[in-house]
């Protein structure tokens, strides 16, 4: 954005014509620009000390992974037409599920259990095994 486009910065104040602008003027639309650039530039060095608390950078790196994750999720659904929007609804109803009952500890041995399935017929296929 240029200082051309603020209210009171413009060059020519007014509709159309070009004016010759006086001294005064000159000075009062410099000095507006001077407390325009001094307001940036105290809003930028606030918005520094505010991300370089630790809580923002964890959660930052938290939603960045999770992005991460996400995307490299919705690649491989991508072929089959689902996507992890569409599936989240019945994920979270079965994680909760799972929690209730406290199956955590089985449920993670099933997941385990049907990677290495999947990871050895992906193998078998592509004829490494």
């Amino acid at each position: 954005m240029t200082m051309d486009n603020i209210i009171g910065l413009e060059k020519t104040p007014g509709k159309g014509g070009a004016k010759a602008e006086s001294l005064s003027e000159r000075k009062a639309r410099l000095l507006r620009q001077g407390d325009f650039y001094r307001v940036g530039i105290a809003h930028a060095r606030a918005q520094i000390k505010h991300d370089s608390r630790p809580d923002v950078l964890f959660h930052s790196a938290l939603d960045h992974a999770t992005w991460a994750v996400r995307s490299r999720i919705d690649s491989v659904l991508h072929p089959t037409g689902i996507s992890v929007a569409s599936i989240m609804p019945y994920a979270a109803t079965i994680i909760g599920f799972i929690t209730r009952r406290r199956l955590v500890k089985p449920a993670i041995g099933v997941a385990a259990l049907a990677a290495g399935v999947v990871w050895y017929l992906q193998r078998r296929r592509t004829g490494e095994a």
